[in-house]
């Protein structure tokens, strides 16, 4: 007889695409992420609405995002007295303006001492297909930022023309040993937090733009996985799922981040933190769309503490060896 827990990880399996799952997945031991990009800031760097932070693992560096204004993540890397001209890589989570706004100036500020500087950018497929505007959908809500409209199209046109170039990923990367990037993820979850007046054209059609090409970064490492998530439009618990099943590994050590849980209703919040207590989680920063208030419910119902918990600000740090370094706002 089949227990209730058989049938969920059954079905689990059906709706998770098939990925092969590396017999002996390699191990990150060095691991730092520095917030460069969002709302909150403390003494170094301005803060803004968008979210970027830079990977560094056993030697590698990855800028993951960009940042919303052009200049931002430039001018505080710059105050945090971090060299961005010898990371040549990058990666995107998805189209938004607020993940994508830096990356052209980055580019061309940045060749003038590395010819390689932010050379290479990992993108999820679909961040390319024209977006549209639900007129009637958009009159129902608050005034819209232009910027929020900006085609990638137009980013991928002046990155290219600076030498650029992307990568589309539609299955999940690994970047280096331990370093995965998940590619689009499945929702096996209805974690729906994406904005309802976006349109996607699609095999010719618009149908609701659920930003498809959502993608995060995935870090093995001896404690669990670590994972960085720009938005989390396709849900952090169906990020972490996907995670699992990319490596192999069971337990999530740390999530760092945007989550996208600053509209989320309470049931949906605690819901969010027993799953990442039943995922191992052991630290969590929240930044950008996550929430002030909703990383405290995380914390609550993940049954984490202050010292590992914390608000994402610019510069605060996480490392494996002493875990979360918020500032002292965001303590």
């Amino acid at each position: 007889m089949r227990t209730i827990a058989s049938v969920l990880a059954m079905t689990t399996t059906l709706l998770m695409p098939m990925v092969a799952v590396p017999e002996e997945s390699a191990n990150v031991s060095d691991l730092k992420i520095t917030t460069l990009s969002t709302m909150l800031t403390e003494l170094r760097g301005v803060g803004e609405w968008g979210y970027a932070a830079l990977i560094e693992a056993d030697g590698h560096t990855l800028l993951f995002d960009t940042g919303a204004r052009p200049e931002t993540v430039l001018k505080n890397a710059a105050e945090l007295d971090i060299d961005l001209s010898t990371v040549d890589t990058v990666m995107l989570t998805h189209n938004h303006w607020d993940h994508t706004g830096g990356l052209t100036t980055l580019r061309r500020e940045l060749q003038a001492r590395n010819d390689k500087a932010v050379q290479t950018a990992h993108v999820g497929a679909g961040i390319f297909l024209p977006r549209r505007l639900d007129a009637e959908a958009a009159g129902k809500m608050p005034p819209i930022p232009p910027e929020l409209l900006i085609d990638a199209r137009v980013v991928r046109k002046a990155y290219e023309s600076l030498g650029g170039r992307f990568i589309v990923h539609d299955e999940p990367y690994e970047l280096h040993p331990g370093i995965w990037i998940t590619g689009p993820i499945p929702r096996m979850h209805a974690e729906k937090n994406w904005a309802p007046f976006m349109r996607i054209e699609k095999d010719g059609e618009l149908v609701e733009d659920t930003i498809p090409e959502d993608q995060a970064l995935v870090i093995n490492t001896p404690r669990g996985l670590v994972i960085v998530s720009g938005c989390g439009h396709a849900g952090i618990v169906n990020t972490m799922e996907y995670a699992r099943r990319i490596t192999g590994q069971e337990f999530v050590h740390a999530v760092v981040g945007g989550l996208h849980l600053i509209s989320a209703r309470e049931k949906q919040i605690e819901w969010t933190g027993n799953k990442m207590r039943e995922f191992g989680v052991q630290h969590v920063q929240g930044a950008h769309c996550t929430g002030i208030n909703p990383v405290a419910g995380l914390r609550e119902a993940g049954h984490l503490s202050r010292q590992t918990t914390a608000v994402g600000a610019v510069g605060s740090t996480f490392t494996l060896s002493e875990g979360i370094r918020p500032g002292i706002l965001t303590r």
